[in-house]
Formats: structure tokens, sequence, C-alpha cells
């Protein structure tokens, strides 16, 4: 029998058993799985225990508890590689006991052991494994100049297995002064929320490949990643003038809005009512303690009824700053500087009734000809932005109960924009976007 023995313990994480069970455990007892639900593939970073280990910690919580097989991607730090490489051990020794290796599975990989000798972006995620997945077997693969469609191919051809899962190792940006670090993180991260990678570089993260694979593979699915948290080492050092950063995600099946109307209704509804008791100076907005989804950025309409009148409607038609200042900003406004009404008062707060719509991110119409742009749009489904020079102005889904007729809809679209209803040119945009909507 083949033993990859540890390189890592004693440095990355301690050596000592009990030690490390000790760790591990008040990482435990410190993070929680907010919405319950168990995703199939995260990304989790790969520096020393002290450094990011709560944030692993964190991220594995989330991983699919009845995971039988474990496919980990991570770079190569030491060995120069060109595409995927696994090895041919049966096991890899951690303090708390052997991972076994899942031997038929790395048979797709090219075998390049000597790899695997000096390397910590892998052995890092075992402890975790062993301690959450005892029984789990696992799938290392290391990858250096690779095309990240190839991680993404991986993922689709095996994802068909429900027992199967994938973790994704990377730190992100590398010793930047902190307030650096942190710009670039939050760029990275929102690539990573939005799906929009073509500029990814390594700069930003380690593990650029593997990040990049599983959103490119969950794009094509209509999949999104949920941010679990992001730090850096200076929270650990206090060291900010050269600080390694690290973020946490896991795949979600399915589109983030949903995720967040299925598991945090109720909070997004008191978060605007919060907003709105601090508006009346009758209770205080807290911001600590959210789930990480709301650091991430979030447009919404925050609707405002009595007795089924509308009574303030304010929202963002882009996503600009975080979901939860998003919804306390709109919320507030809503209340108190939607100039159509007067600000609300105390007496009417007990009989308000709240409703937020989570809007996508705007997906650009290409046409030629006002035909062809009505022909792009389907009713009762599509939010509408358009755009021309300073002209600009937006209609929910909901507008198609009123206006049902797509000419209808279109006209009355560019005179709130204040165009002529014929209106038309060749700098013309339009965007369309979807809602979910809380009630």
């Amino acid at each position: 029998m083949k033993i990859k023995t540890t390189n890592s313990a004693g440095t990355f994480y301690p050596a000592d058993k009990t030690e490390l069970l000790k760790i591990i455990d008040d990482f435990f007892s410190k993070v929680a799985n907010d919405s319950g639900y168990y995703s199939r593939a995260i990304i989790v970073p790969h520096a020393g225990y002290i450094f990011s280990g709560a944030l692993s910690a964190h991220g594995f919580k989330y991983l699919n508890p009845d995971s039988e097989n474990i496919f980990i991607f991570a770079p190569s730090h030491y060995a120069r590689l060109f595409g995927c490489v696994s090895c041919n051990y049966d096991e890899f020794e951690t303090p708390l006991g052997n991972c076994d290796v899942n031997t038929d599975l790395v048979k797709i990989f090219t075998i390049d052991n000597e790899a695997f000798e000096k390397e910590h972006s892998i052995e890092v995620q075992l402890p975790f494994i062993k301690y959450f997945f005892p029984n789990a077997k696992i799938i290392s693969v290391l990858y250096g100049c690779e095309n990240y469609k190839n991680i993404a191919e991986i993922i689709k051809s095996y994802w068909g297995d429900k027992k199967t899962s994938f973790v994704i190792s990377s730190d992100l940006s590398h010793f930047y002064p902190e307030r650096d670090a942190n710009k670039i993180d939050k760029y990275t991260a929102q690539m990573i929320e939005t799906g929009y990678i073509k500029d990814f570089d390594e700069e930003q993260a380690c593990g650029a490949v593997g990040i990049c694979g599983l959103v490119d593979f969950a794009k094509e699915n209509k999949y999104s990643l949920i941010r679990i948290g992001l730090t850096n080492s200076a929270a650990a050092t206090g060291d900010s003038s050269r600080v390694v950063g690290y973020g946490s995600w896991f795949l979600y099946e399915g589109d983030k809005n949903n995720y967040l109307k299925t598991y945090y209704r109720d909070m997004i509804l008191d978060i605007c009512r919060k907003s709105i008791m601090s508006g009346l100076q009758i209770g205080n907005f807290g911001e600590i303690g959210y789930p990480a989804v709301f650091e991430e950025t979030g447009a919404v309409f925050v609707t405002l009824t009595i007795e089924g009148e509308l009574r303030g409607c304010v929202g963002s038609v882009v996503p600009h700053r975080t979901l939860l200042k998003d919804l306390q900003e709109n919320a507030h406004s809503a209340a108190f500087k939607d100039t159509r009404f007067e600000p609300l008062t105390g007496k009417e707060f007990p009989y308000i009734d709240i409703e937020v719509s989570l809007l996508s991110y705007p997906e650009r119409i290409i046409f030629s000809t006002e035909e062809e742009l009505l022909d792009k749009i389907t009713p009762s489904q599509d939010g509408i932005i358009i755009r021309d020079g300073e002209f600009q102005s937006v209609y929910l889904p909901d507008v198609w109960e009123d206006l049902p007729d797509k000419r209808e809809f279109m006209k009355s679209l560019k005179l709130k924009a204040g165009m002529e209803e014929s209106y038309f040119s060749d700098t013309f945009q339009a965007f369309k976007f979807h809602t979910v909507k809380i009630l």
C-alpha cells in the first residue's frame, strides 16, 4: 500500500491529533450553515489554519454530508505543470487518520507523484475532509498551465453522481497593503458571484483556473455561487502592510435571488421594516450578524402599500452596493423620499405592507430595429430598461399587468423617459431583467 505522508503537518496545521481536533472543533463551534442548504461544490482557502482555517471550516460546513467521493482541484506551487495531474497513492496521511483515495478515478489523469511531495494546497484540505467526511474517498488534482474549461468539463462529467462533490482550493490576492487587497478581493468576489470571468487574472487568486472552472460550470447550468465569507491575513496577524486574501463560496443549484427568497424571506422583510422604524426613530438598524450573501452586490425595489394602495416605491436598477445596504436605503426612501407622497408617519406604520423585488443583472438586448427589439421581449417575464443619452426609464415585470401589449408597453416606457412615443435612434439601448418577488 502506497501512502502519501504529510509534509505540512506542524507548519500549516498542528501535527498533534489532539491539538488538531481541538482547533477544528473550535472552528466548527463558531460557524454555522445559516440556511441549511448543502452544496456539492465549494471554494475554500488553503493557507495555514491560523490565517484561514475558520473560513475553510465554514466552507466545509456547506458541503454535502453524504459525499462519498470528493475531487480536490488545487494549483501547483512548486512543480511546473501543464494540464492536470493526480497521483497513484492509496491513502493520504493526516493526524486524524488517513484519507482513502479513489484509485479508479485518479486514472483519468496523468500520474505525477513528485508534484505532490511538497505541495500544501491539497494537504491542508485533508484534515477537514477527514473530520467532516471520515469515510469519503478523495481524488486529488493539481494543475499548472491549464484551460479552466477543462476543469468545468471534469465537473460536468461527474456531476450526475449525487454523492460526488468538488472542492476548489484557492487563496485570493497576495502581498498587497490591506486597503488595496480589500478592493481587489471584493472585485474578485463580484466576478465569481456574477459569472463575468472574462478578465479574471491569476494575480487575483492563485487558484484562478479552478475557480473559473467552477464558475463556468455554474454559468452553463444557471447555478449561482453564494458567498460564505471574505477575510485576509491581517485579521490574524494585525499586519496590514502585506496581506493575503481569502474567500469561500458554495454552489447553489439555481438562481441567487431564488435562494434568497427560499431561505431569507423573513430576514429581507425584517431588514426593510427595521430601516423604516429607524427613520421613524422607533428603532435602530444594526448591520452586524447578517449572512455573507447580504454582502454581495444586489439591486432591489421596495414597494409599500396600505390596504392595497401604493404608499411608496423606490429601487435600484443596477447593483451598485451591497444587498443589505440596497434593502436598507430603498426601504427608507420608499417610506420617506418618494416625491409622489408625503413621508410615512408613525400612525401609518402599523398598516404598511412591504413587497421586495430582487432584480437580476440587466442583460443587454441586441437589435437594429424596434421590431427586432419587441421580438426579443417576453411579456409578463421581462423587466425592461431603455436608455439613450440622458433619457432613461425602467418598468418592472409587474407593469405588464396594466400594459400587456408590447407596443403599448414600449410607448409608455418611452414617455416615462421623456421621449416621444415613436422615438428611435442608432444609439437607443435596451436591457431586460427578471425579478423575484418577496411579500
